[in-house]
């Protein structure tokens, strides 16, 4: 069985030059999404679906379907999700988007569904949770480490250190490593039922789970850029194990619910 995997997009963009041209279908507002997590989805043994913006009817129809969430990175989210004002370096924000997601990975967690939780949807997720943001990190922790690397996705740049015994110290097998980054905002107040099981050197939150779940996990780094690295490929293997997991036992569920009948 290979499960089937929705995976969010938190980018909007406005059409590009090439679209406003005479035989260019018409410009008008765009969703994107990295390939790179399809592919870490498909060649982990998964199906990915793209979750496009919806309503929150659909959104539910849609995890009713699914075995698993990845929610993506992107943009910033709007400090107004978690009660607070904008910061002067905040980035771009869609409020749209936030509220949706928020919705639907609330959603999937009340079901139960495997989430593996990316960068923004790492964020996202401890949000969702009733957690808050650091909203620019220089102001917090200073240039010790620099969170957003200027060398390309599939290079590391800093270390990060794993909390032993936790979830992701299981699923990747080590404890000091190192991984890319491309971010600016981080975790501040842990959400719900989350631990931090991985730290940057400057005590920047890396990763967080819901120990009570078969597999809630989040990373702050982009693993889908990664999945190249025996090291780093353990993260997207062993969500799509889970949500694989998942809808065999919801397969079974209603096997024996038809038989019941």
């Amino acid at each position: 069985m290979r499960p089937l995997i929705a995976v969010t997009t938190s980018e909007m963009r406005d059409p590009p030059d090439h679209l406003t041209k005479d035989q260019a279908d018409p410009p008008r507002r765009e969703m994107a999404l990295g390939l790179r997590y399809l592919e870490a989805v498909e060649s982990t043994g998964g199906v990915p679906v793209v979750a496009p913006p919806m309503g929150l009817v659909a959104g539910e129809a849609l995890l009713d379907a699914v075995d698993g969430l990845c929610l993506s990175g992107g943009p910033d989210i709007h400090p107004s999700a978690y009660g607070q004002e904008p910061n002067p370096q905040l980035g771009p924000t869609e409020r749209e988007l936030d509220a949706f997601e928020l919705a639907l990975v609330r959603a999937a967690d009340a079901r139960e569904l495997p989430v593996l939780a990316v960068c923004r949807g790492m964020q996202l997720l401890n949000v969702a949770r009733g957690g808050t943001l650091i909203q620019h990190l220089p102001d917090v922790v200073g240039h010790e480490v620099e969170h957003r690397q200027r060398e390309r996705a599939e290079n590391v740049t800093h270390p990060v250190r794993v909390a032993e015994h936790s979830r992701l110290n299981e699923l990747l097998g080590w404890r000091h490593g190192a991984v890319n980054s491309f971010h600016h905002q981080a975790i501040d107040q842990l959400g719900h039922g989350l631990v931090a099981t991985a730290w940057s050197p400057d005590g920047v939150i890396e990763a967080v789970e819901a120990p009570e779940r078969a597999f809630l996990v989040g990373v702050q780094w982009h693993a889908e850029c990664l999945i190249g690295w025996p090291e780093h490929v353990p993260v997207f293997q062993a969500f799509v194990a889970a949500a694989r997991a998942h809808g065999e036992r919801r397969a079974g569920a209603r096997a024996g619910e038809a038989v019941g009948a």
